[in-house]
This record gives structure tokens, C-alpha cells and sequence, in this order.
């Protein structure tokens, strides 16, 4: 999918979480504070080509190509700690009323995993806009060739067997494995899960036989999919997705009950003034509305999800205590 802005500018951040508690406390990571103008700037709290980049982009692209801001976006990629670094970010533009950042249940795990002060519900809430589908995945040369095989080798020795993914423990390449163990009898606290900072290290490590099953949204890895590099074993929606991945079996399908779905959305930093939020959310909503936003959903096969506002906030608080109660039952808060 491409829809190009017109004039979007790009910056990539990639600090250690120590270094960027104590920079943004002194310098606000570097915002201009004051009436909100009409340009703006999309964090995105992971690596160009990841699951939060291709939304924010393509949200961004639709805003500007739309003219919907009247103004362009700095797309600013913040990396670092499964997200952290980016809320961090996002909550020491406090009242900046021109910040957005995409965001998702990895920012929610991320900010109990190294333990932050604040919370993704302690952000402005804007608007939900898709889920997304997990997968399990695995080298072409696995010995792995279904799903079955895979739980059947896991319930045997769960301990011994690296399985990895795409975040932090709490966020949805983490809880996935996690419930997915539960269901088929394996201990959760006996799965040795491996944590990467996004698709592309954890397509490296399974590509170089550091784990032997990744767990992840599809859409960072349709290359290496499609290049017969990676097998994909099973998806974790209600339905097999459409598009490259659409021979794949669901969970429910192979014998497994359990369905698992991800989730992205936007928020703005705490601290805007209602009128703004509002105009925020009009945005969006307008965004939503397009047929070049249709065609973005069709084309990263995203299922759509849209709420906003309150509902959203809610949402946010429910997300956090999964987050927290898994976390908590594993023995990791």
C-alpha cells in the first residue's frame, strides 16, 4: 500500500531507556510547546517496516494526501525498550496538543516490563483503528510441518524448546504463546520465550536458528513468507487471512480453542485541552471514513476495529489489567 504525503518527513530515535528517562525529563524530547499549528508529528514506538510503522504511516499518509490537518506530519520513529522509550516520549510533551503516537498492546506490556512510572492509560485516548492476527512461524527447514507437531514436541519440553517474539513481556507477542500454552496444557511459566525489539531481530533469530517458533503479526514478514523462507504453521483469528496467508489453518480450525487478536490505535500526550482532543479525534474519524483507508485496511489485511474517545479510554483501562493479571499470574510483577 502506498500513499505517499506530499511533504512527510522522517526521524529515527534509538536510545537506551536509562539515557532517555533522564534527557526527556530535562528537555521534553525536543517539542515545541504552545497553540497547536497545523503540522504535526506521529511517534512511532518501533523500527521503520514494524507493525506500529506501516499503521502510523498509512494513517499519516491518508491524513495528508486527504488534506484532513490542513498541515504535514513528521514521522518520528522513537526505539528503544519494546515501546517505553516512545511513551516516555509521548508523556513529557505533556499538553502538546500537535503529538500523536500510534500505539497497541506492546505499549501496554511495555511500560510494566521495565517498569515506568506511567501507564499507556495515563495518555489522552484518540481512536482504535484495527486488529490484527498473530501467527506462529517458523524457518522453511523446521521439523515442525503443522501446528500439531509443534504443541506435541512444546507438551513434551516446553523449557527446552526457544520460542520468540516481536515484544516485551506483556505485549502481544508474549501473551499470545502464553495463552496459547495455557490452552494446550503446557505450564506457561515453563515456556522459554525470547523477546526481540520488533520483526526484523526476530526474523533474524529464527532465520539463524536462535528460536524455534516465532510469534507475531504476519504483515513484517509477507517477504520472507512468500520468498519460502518462513512457514507460517497457524493464525490466530476467527478466520484465515485473506490475501498470502489464506491456505493457512486458524487455531480453532487445527483443534486448538483459542482465538488471539492484536490491537493498534492512536493517542495523544496527557494534558491537551478537550476542545482539542476533540479535533483530534475528528481527524481520525474523517481518516476512517476514506476510501484510501479502506484500501489500507484491505491491503495490510487489518481487520478494522474503530472506537474513539471514551470508548477507547475504557478500552485502554481493560487492556491494562489484561496486561497486569497475566503478567502477575506468571510471576513476572
Amino acid at each position: 500500500m502506498t500513499l505517499p504525503g506530499p511533504r512527510r518527513r522522517h526521524r529515527v530515535i534509538a536510545v537506551g531507556l536509562g539515557l532517555v528517562l533522564a534527557a526527556l525529563s530535562a528537555t521534553g524530547c525536543g517539542v515545541t510547546r504552545g497553540d497547536p499549528s497545523k503540522d504535526m508529528t506521529m511517534y512511532i514506538p518501533n523500527s521503520p517496516g514494524g507493525g506500529y510503522d506501516q499503521t502510523g504511516r498509512a494513517a499519516v499518509a491518508v491524513l495528508e494526501a486527504e488534506k484532513i490537518t490542513g498541515g504535514t506530519f513528521q514521522v518520528t520513529n522513537i526505539m528503544g525498550a519494546g515501546g517505553s522509550v516512545a511513551l516516555t516520549s509521548l508523556m513529557n510533551a505533556e499538553g502538546d496538543g500537535n503529538v500523536m503516537m500510534t500505539v497497541g498492546l506492546g505499549v501496554v506490556g511495555s511500560s510494566y516490563s521495565f517498569g515506568l512510572p506511567h501507564k499507556l492509560k495515563d495518555a489522552t485516548p484518540l481512536a482504535q483503528l484495527i486488529e490484527d492476527q498473530e501467527g506462529v512461524l517458523v524457518p522453511a527447514d523446521s521439523p515442525y510441518r503443522t501446528i500439531d507437531d509443534f504443541i506435541e514436541d512444546w507438551r513434551k519440553r516446553p523449557d527446552r524448546i526457544a520460542v520468540g517474539g516481536g515484544s516485551s513481556l506483556g505485549g502481544p507477542d508474549h501473551l499470545f504463546p502464553m495463552q496459547l500454552a495455557s490452552t494446550v496444557g503446557v505450564e506457561p511459566k515453563k515456556v522459554r520465550y525470547v523477546p526481540y525489539d520488533g520483526g526484523g531481530p526476530l526474523t533474524s533469530a529464527l532465520l539463524g536458528h536462535k528460536i524455534a517458533v516465532g510469534f507475531s503479526g504476519l504483515g513484517e514478514f509477507e517477504g520472507q513468507i512468500e520468498a519460502g523462507e518462513l512457514r507460517v504453521l497457524a493464525v490466530s483469528g476467527e478466520e484465515r487471512m485473506d490475501g498470502f496467508a489464506e491456505e493457512i489453518p486458524t487455531l480453532v480450525e487445527s483443534g486448538v480453542d483459542l482465538v488471539f487478536t492484536n490491537w493498534r490505535g492512536v493517542v495523544a500526550p496527557p494534558g491537551i485541552s478537550e476542545k482539542r482532543r476533540q479535533e483530534l479525534i475528528g481527524y481520525l474519524e474523517r481518516m476512517h471514513d476514506t476510501p484510501q483507508w479502506k484500501q489500507a485496511l484491505e491491503d495490510n489485511k487489518w481487520i478494522d476495529a474503530f472506537k474513539t474517545g471514551d470508548e477507547f479510554g475504557t478500552f485502554l483501562e481493560e487492556q491494562d489489567e489484561r496486561v497486569a493479571t497475566t503478567l502477575e499470574e506468571l510471576g513476572l510483577l
